[in-house]
């Protein structure tokens, strides 16, 4: 998964051309941990369609303020600029497939 920090996020993020799951984390995080690999999977399982980031809340707060990120792990997929769907909490992998489900290739 791809570092993403405030100064690359607009770049990155906002100005992709494919959508963006961002993982916003802190290395703290003990769920945060749990959540990793399972995006991992999913990364790995979409090939170029998605492209997976995480943002250290810690290191780069900026944009996470912007969305409201309020608890971690708080996922959140972006298409055309725009946050699209938020997935709040550590959840099992079926939760994240249900919830982007529109933009998931069968994996």
């Amino acid at each position: 998964m791809n570092e993403i920090t405030d100064a690359t996020f607009e770049e990155q993020v906002l100005r992709a051309g494919t959508p963006v799951v961002v993982d916003f984390w802190a290395p703290w995080c003990g769920p945060c941990k749990a959540v990793e690999p399972i995006l991992e999977e999913l990364s790995q399982a979409q090939g170029d369609r998605i492209v997976f980031a995480k943002v250290n809340v810690d290191e780069s707060p900026v944009h996470a303020a912007r969305y409201g990120v309020l608890s971690i792990p708080t996922t959140i997929l972006f298409e055309n600029g725009e946050a699209q769907e938020t997935v709040i909490g550590a959840r099992p992998r079926a939760y994240y497939e249900k919830a982007w489900a529109r933009w998931l290739a069968d994996s």
